[in-house]
């Protein structure tokens, strides 16, 4: 794979920055910089969209190994409203959410100089990089795990900082918009298809949620694997666009009874694999779903925790549920490269100002959104 990550020690990715001259000029360039501000997002408490505050806070300063990039534009996630509410994370308040990010590299402290004002877009899993687990390529298992705009200060601002390990070019055939809404959603979508899944060709794949960032993700990839795809939302017109990136069969749940049309579609075999992000309100029906030897890959929790299914149901079919958080540094690399070759593209439903960044996330949760919604500081 030519394209690699800048900054990646293992010797099949490694860097092309942070191999030449150190740039760091003394403390007192990034004393300076420690005195400058700049414009962000950020809460003082949890909650919704509501407890976002639009203001100027200290501009963030590289530390040994780090790059600070001028953000072009960020994508917004359902990760960042479950950090808002402090459901699943509870950062230091006060806290930058966001997780994707596309933009340029603006300095380094320790690193190559020509890498200095680059097109970049960030990995946004933040790992130790010398674990079990990452010397493996495992980084989404990492013990020290954490996700960008989670438990450290995220991308809803003008300026963030990250290793320098997370950072790869850009792809040139894409606007900065299309590439902050690449990262996140695209790498756990082909985690969950090949790395957990194991999808393959003429394999029939369910994917729930057609107009979610990984369900527009999860369509694109199961194509691109030699898959047929059924897809299922609410709203007739997802449902059109969702044929237009690759959807086979088209469900509107709301109107039927999807896991008859499912079982219909299928000749009563059922499907292969279920990508459910959903949670509590789809996960029987999911494993239903299923064909004999069917995998659920399961990411998210949208409509709740808990679930019940038949034990005996699931063990009879030796039907398996699998769980899958973000995605591998090599899984971000792939499908990088699958939108540098143009077989993969993201999807943009909206763009925002920074400063709209509640607008933006009320979007998301009016569930009328189709692919990802960007913020452009």
């Amino acid at each position: 794979m030519e394209e690699k990550l800048l900054g990646q020690g293992r010797p099949e990715q490694q860097a092309q920055f942070g191999e030449g001259p150190n740039v760091q000029s003394g403390a007192s360039r990034f004393e300076a910089a420690a005195r400058e501000t700049m414009k962000a997002v950020r809460f003082h408490e949890f909650g919704g969209p509501e407890v976002l505050c639009y203001e100027d806070v200290s501009k963030p300063v590289p530390a040994f190994g780090e790059a600070l990039v001028r953000v072009k534009a960020a994508s917004v996630n359902r990760i960042d409203i479950w950090v808002e509410k402090g459901n699943y994370y509870k950062p230091s308040l006060p806290h930058i959410p966001g997780a994707d990010a596309a933009g340029v590299v603006e300095d380094v402290n320790a690193g190559d100089a020509s890498f200095v004002g680059r097109k970049v877009i960030i990995y946004p899993t933040v790992a130790c990089f010398h674990c079990r687990f990452c010397i493996e390529g495992s980084h989404n298992l990492c013990a020290t795990y954490r996700t960008l705009g989670a438990q450290v200060d995220g991308t809803y601002a003008e300026y963030v900082t990250v290793p320098i390990k997370n950072l790869m070019r850009m792809p040139e055939n894409l606007k900065f918009e299309e590439a902050a809404a690449l990262p996140l959603t695209f790498t756990t979508a082909y985690h969950m298809l090949v790395d957990r899944a194991k999808a393959q060709p003429n394999e029939t794949v369910l994917v729930l949620g057609a107009g979610s960032g990984v369900g527009v993700a999860s369509i694109q990839i199961a194509e691109l694997l030699g898959a047929k795809v059924i897809a299922t939302s609410s709203s007739e017109e997802k449902l059109r666009k969702a044929q237009r990136i690759g959807a086979d069969v088209v469900i509107n749940y709301s109107e039927e009874d999807w896991i008859d049309e499912v079982l219909a579609a299928t000749k009563n075999k059922g499907v292969d694999v279920v990508i459910d992000p959903v949670g509590a309100a789809t996960f029987a029906k999911s494993v239903k779903c299923l064909a004999r030897n069917g995998r659920l890959v399961t990411c998210g929790v949208t409509s709740g925790n808990e679930a019940t299914i038949n034990i005996r149901e699931l063990f009879m079919a030796q039907r398996s549920i699998l769980g899958s958080v973000s995605g591998t540094m090599k899984d971000f690399m792939t499908v990088t490269k699958l939108a540098a070759d143009n077989k993969l593209r993201p999807v943009l439903d909206s763009a925002f100002r920074l400063k709209d960044a509640r607008k933006a996330q009320e979007r998301l949760l009016s569930r009328q959104s189709f692919g990802k919604i960007v913020l452009v500081p």
